[in-house]
Formats: C-alpha cells, sequence, structure tokens
C-alpha cells in the first residue's frame, strides 16, 4: 500500500513501481534461468536505464531490445553484449555503424532474414571499416519477420560467416505465437517446433559454420526453454520484469508479481453506477480489447465502457463509494506499451516514494 498522504501529492494518472516486487521478479528470472548468463531479457517493458543497473547487480551483462534508443539506452547504462532483436533495414543501417562508433566496447549483434539488407549492411560497414555481429532471424510459425528453416536460411548465414566485415552470432528463436495457457500443452508445442531449429544448427555446423548461440522464445516459453539442458541456448523474457494482468491470465504457472500500477483518480460521476478516470488512451495502452486494459484490484466488478484518450469510464454497482478527486490503482493488462507511454515511474518502497526511474528509451530516437 502506499501512504495517503504521499500519493496525493502526485500528480496523475502516474506509472508507480513498486521495487521490492520489481527485484524479486528479476531474482525469480535468474532463480529460473538457473545462471544470470544463461539470461538476455528484453527491455521493451521497462526503457528504463536504472532497471538495467537492477541487472547488473544480479550479473546480467545481456541484453535484447527492438530500438537504437534501446540499444543506446543499455549502452549508457553499462550493458556489455546488446541484441538489437529488429530487422535492419534503409537508414537504421547507417545507425549500426554510429552506435559501433560511439560504443566500441559493446558486443553488439543484429538481425538479419534477407539477402539485400544483409548487402546493404556489409556495405556500409566495409566503407566504414567497422564489423558487427549478425544473428540469423529464424521464422518459427510466428510468420512476422524471419527466414523459415532450409536451404535459404543456410545460404544466408553462410553469406554472414564468408564476410569479414560481418561475424556471425547464432540463431533467433522467438515464438510468440505459442499462448497456449495449459503449461504442458504450451511445452509440447514449443518442443515441437524446436526440433526445427535444432536440426537447423546441425545443418550449419556440419559444414563448419560456427552456431555459439541461439536467442529463444519470450517470457510465455520462458520456463519452456529455461528446462532445456542446451548449453547454446539464452533466454529473452521482458516482460515478467513488471508482468502484468494480461500476462498472469495467460500464463497462470509463470511465478511473477504484476509490480508496476497506474495511479488514476475520479475526475467525474456522470451518471448512478458510473465513475470516470483520468487513465486514458495516452496513459494506458489500448492495444488489448476494450473491456481488458486495466484491471482494478478493488473494484472487481469494475467494466470498461469507454476508452478515449483522457478518459476511462467505468459502470460499477459501487459507484457510490466514489468522488471526484478519489484514487484507484489499476494494474494495466498490457504493461509494455503502456511503460512507453509515461516519461518516468514513480518508484515505492513500504509506503513510500523511492526514486523516480526515467523511462528514457520510449523515444525511437536519442543521439543516434
Amino acid at each position: 500500500m502506499i501512504e495517503e498522504n504521499v500519493r496525493r501529492q502526485w500528480v496523475t494518472p502516474a506509472l508507480v513501481v513498486d521495487f521490492d516486487e520489481t527485484q524479486a521478479n528479476l531474482r525469480k528470472m535468474v532463480e529460473l534461468a538457473g545462471d544470470p548468463a544463461r539470461l538476455r531479457p528484453h527491455c521493451k517493458t521497462h526503457k528504463m536505464p536504472a532497471m538495467v543497473r537492477l541487472w547488473l547487480e544480479l550479473g546480467v551483462t545481456r541484453h535484447k531490445c527492438a530500438t537504437f534508443a534501446e540499444a543506446e539506452m543499455l549502452a549508457t547504462a553499462g550493458a556489455e553484449d546488446v541484441l538489437l532483436a529488429y530487422n535492419i533495414v534503409g537508414a537504421n543501417i547507417d545507425r549500426v555503424v554510429a552506435f559501433r562508433r560511439q560504443f566500441p566496447q559493446v558486443r553488439f549483434t543484429v538481425l538479419v532474414d534477407h539477402p539485400e539488407p544483409l548487402r546493404a549492411l556489409s556495405d556500409a560497414l566495409h566503407r566504414a571499416d567497422q564489423h558487427v555481429r549478425v544473428m540469423l532471424d529464424v521464422e518459427t510459425g510466428l510468420r512476422r519477420t524471419g527466414i523459415p528453416p532450409g536451404e535459404a536460411a543456410i545460404r544466408l548465414y553462410r553469406a554472414i560467416h564468408e564476410d569479414d566485415a560481418l561475424e556471425p552470432a547464432g540463431l533467433h528463436w522467438y515464438d510468440g505465437h505459442l499462448h497456449q495457457r495449459d503449461r504442458g500443452e504450451r511445452k509440447a508445442a514449443v518442443l515441437s517446433e524446436w526440433e526445427a531449429c535444432r536440426k537447423l544448427r546441425a545443418s550449419l555446423e556440419a559444414e563448419g559454420l560456427p552456431v555459439p548461440t541461439i536467442v529463444a522464445g519470450g517470457t510465455g516459453t520462458f520456463p519452456i526453454y529455461a528446462g532445456l539442458p542446451d548449453p547454446g541456448v539464452e533466454l529473452s523474457p521482458g516482460t515478467c520484469v513488471f508482468h502484468d494482468a494480461g500476462y498472469a491470465h495467460a500464463f497462470p504457472d509463470l511465478p511473477f508479481t504484476p509490480s508496476a500500477r497506474l495511479l488514476t483518480r475520479v475526475i467525474s460521476r456522470p451518471t448512478a453506477g458510473r465513475i470516470t478516470l483520468d487513465a486514458g488512451t495516452k496513459a494506458v495502452a489500448a492495444d488489448p480489447p476494450q473491456e481488458k486494459r486495466i484491471v482494478f484490484p478493488d473494484l472487481p466488478d469494475a467494466r470498461i465502457v469507454l476508452h478515449n484518450e483522457e478518459h476511462l469510464v467505468l459502470e460499477t454497482d459501487e459507484a457510490d463509494r466514489f468522488a471526484p478527486g478519489d484514487e484507484l490503482l489499476g494494474i494495466p493488462w498490457h504493461i509494455c506499451p503502456t511503460s512507453a507511454l509515461h516519461r518516468e515511474a514513480i518508484v515505492v518502497r513500504h509506503g513510500l516514494e523511492y526514486a523516480r526511474w526515467v523511462v528514457a528509451a520510449r523515444d525511437r530516437q536519442l543521439t543516434i
């Protein structure tokens, strides 16, 4: 609980993070992985340098991201090994060169799934006398990005190996489409598709092509890959650093606690049975269905009936309990895009404000 006299001072809507619950989530992730060296957590959920420093204290030095802003945030915060898990095309190819120049101490890796961007990347690196690690993005069944396992994938990986501006870094295997709620069913689905990745690695190694690492899975499949006795696998969960209502519902076996909440205030009582909050779509992610965008533990019967830019309207039998100015804490259904809507998070410990953490990488570009 947050002390009432403390939260009254905060402007709402506000992203509030419980420090001890978050730290417990990080420690559970390390425990589940078995070794901090096996973890490559995705920073898309938090985008905060303070979180990177917490990871470093736990011995986690490898990180995953999806934007150059996130990569720069990681490097500036002290990360030693950064995977930009996003296909590099267009103007972002020159940003690879700029990143290598600005952060030469960082072990930097990018993804590729097509020969044309690979050639453009190679040309830019040769002109700049730079090099970069390249990981093959493999299509897992998600059908979002990636090259299917097979001869074309082998040819592309061979091209990486044969280019002296590129260093083959292994395979990226993200199976974010596997959402089986039952852990046994999810495990069976993971292992069924994982066989294609293992066969691709074996084919590459049979040609003498090094495959040092496979970065595998996301939050939902994290415990499945953590249980594989494969020393070449790195684990890249993201959401569970803060967890959220959506993942708690989708994956009840995950041992994490939602540690980030949205503090919101009642701004109106427009009709009987309704309260209007200042938790609009500019404060909480609008990608889940409207009825699932935020959960209020202290108001379990609440139903979202309207969600606009600055307004969230609830219907509840307990509306009479509330007056304008009253506060509610909600758990976002999807915390990753929610955190990107806030400049900073208010961090609490033992009911009091402990710190303010800047959400530094919510923009697409910092300096590079």
